[in-house]
C-alpha cells in the first residue's frame, strides 16, 4: 500500500461549502504512511472556526476507509483570514471598500500570455472609462507570486509606502498596482510555501489601500492553487476571464483550469485568444499555433470568444518596455482585439451600457 491510496481517499473530502476536493485544491501538503499510521497535513486560508474540524473529521474518516490504515492523525495549519470562505454572490457591497468590481485573469498553463492580456485589458479599460461620468479609476494586483510581470509590463519600479498603516499602491500608467516584484530586488527567489503565498494575497486585498475603482484586475499566476482560492475566500469575484493560445495543448489546459471558477460560483465573462495568428508582410496570416482553440475553449465552457490577439512584435516591445501596446500603438491590429474585449468585460460585469 501507498501514499498513492491515501492520496485518492481524500480526493473524496470536499472543501466545506465548495464542491471541489481538497486535493484537487492544493490544500495537501505532506502524506505519510508508516506501519498503519496514516499522517496529513492541510494548509487552508479560513475565517470560518468549524472549517478545521469538519476537514479533521471528514479528513480522517477518509483514511480510516483505506484498507491497512489502522491510524490516522490529521494537522491542520490555518491561515486566519477577516472574509468568510464563503462570501456570498449576492454581496451588495464589494468587499473591498471603494472597488466596485472584481476581474480575474486566469489561465490553466503557462506561456499563453496571460499577464500581457491583463495589463493590456486594464489599460484598455481604463482609457474607455476615462471618458464616461463616474469613472474612479483602474487598478492591477498582480497575483504571480513566484514570477511576477506587471511591474515591468506597466513600468513600475518604485517602493510602495506605508501610510497610517495602509501599503500604498504604486501608480503605473494612470492605474493603481500592486505586486511582489514591487518588494524585492531583481533577482531575489521567492522560496515560500503554500500558505505564505494565500496569506500575501490576503494581504494584498485586505491591506493595501485601493481607495475608489471601478475595476480591480487581478492577474492570477497559471493553475488552480493556493493563489486562485485564495482570492475566492478573501473577496466576491466578479467575473473571470480566461486567456488562452489556439493550440491543442494549452485549450485542454485551459477548460481545466477554468471550470474551478465554476466549481467556487464565479462566472465566467469570456476567453481571449492570445497569439492567435501571425501578420505576414504580403497580408496574408499564419497560424503558428494552429486555428480554433479559442473558440472549442469558449464553446466548452458556455462562454464566448472575445477576442483573437494576433502574434506582434510591438506587443512584446511594448510588455519589455513598460508600455503596453493599448497605449504605444491603440490603432495596431493587437490593440484593437485588446479594445474589443475591453469593451466586451466591462459590458458584461455591467459597468457601461
Amino acid at each position: 500500500m501507498s501514499e498513492e491510496l491515501l492520496l485518492e481517499a481524500l480526493k473524496k473530502v470536499s472543501y466545506p461549502g465548495f464542491s471541489r476536493d481538497i486535493v484537487s485544491f492544493g490544500l495537501v501538503r505532506e502524506l505519510k504512511l508508516e506501519d498503519g499510521h496514516a499522517t496529513v497535513l492541510l494548509a487552508i486560508t479560513t475565517a470560518d472556526a468549524s472549517v478545521p474540524s469538519k476537514l479533521n473529521e471528514a479528513c480522517e474518516a477518509a483514511l480510516l476507509s483505506v484498507p491497512g490504515v489502522e491510524k490516522a492523525t490529521v494537522n491542520i495549519s490555518v491561515n486566519i483570514t477577516r472574509a468568510p470562505a464563503e462570501a456570498p454572490k449576492e454581496e451588495s457591497k464589494p468587499a473591498l471598500s471603494g472597488v466596485m468590481a472584481v476581474l480575474a485573469v486566469a489561465s490553466g498553463k503557462g506561456g499563453v500570455g496571460k499577464s500581457t492580456v491583463s495589463v493590456n485589458i486594464a489599460c484598455a479599460i481604463d482609457r474607455i472609462l476615462k471618458d464616461r461620468p463616474g469613472y474612479k479609476g483602474v487598478g492591477v494586483l498582480d497575483c504571480d507570486i513566484y514570477g511576477p510581470s506587471v511591474p515591468l509590463m506597466l513600468g513600475a519600479n518604485g517602493r510602495p509606502g506605508v501610510v497610517n498603516g495602509r501599503i500604498m499602491p504604486e501608480i503605473a500608467q494612470g492605474m493603481k498596482i500592486m505586486s511582489m516584484g514591487l518588494l524585492l530586488d531583481e533577482d531575489s527567489p521567492v522560496v515560500w510555501r503554500g500558505p505564505m503565498v494565500s496569506n500575501a494575497i490576503g494581504q494584498f486585498l485586505r491591506e493595501v489601500d485601493w481607495g475608489d475603482l471601478n475595476l480591480l484586475v487581478v492577474d492570477l499566476p497559471p493553475g488552480t492553487g493556493d493563489a486562485q482560492l485564495a482570492l475566492v475566500q478573501n473577496i466576491p469575484v466578479a467575473g473571470a476571464l480566461v486567456v488562452t493560445t489556439p493550440q491543442t495543448a494549452a485549450v485542454n489546459v485551459a477548460r481545466r483550469g477554468a471550470r474551478m471558477f465554476d466549481k467556487v460560483n464565479v462566472p465566467l465573462v469570456g476567453v481571449v485568444e492570445n497569439m492567435s495568428y501571425m501578420l505576414m508582410p504580403d497580408g496574408s496570416r499564419s497560424d503558428v499555433f494552429g486555428t480554433g482553440g479559442g473558440q472549442a475553449t469558449a464553446d466548452a465552457l458556455n462562454t464566448e470568444l472575445l477576442a483573437e490577439v494576433p502574434l506582434e512584435v510591438g506587443v512584446r516591445i511594448g510588455s519589455d518596455e513598460g508600455l503596453p501596446v493599448t497605449i504605444s500603438a491603440p490603432d495596431s491590429p493587437a490593440a484593437k482585439e485588446f479594445y474589443r474585449a475591453a469593451r466586451a468585460v466591462l459590458a458584461r460585469l455591467g459597468l457601461i451600457n
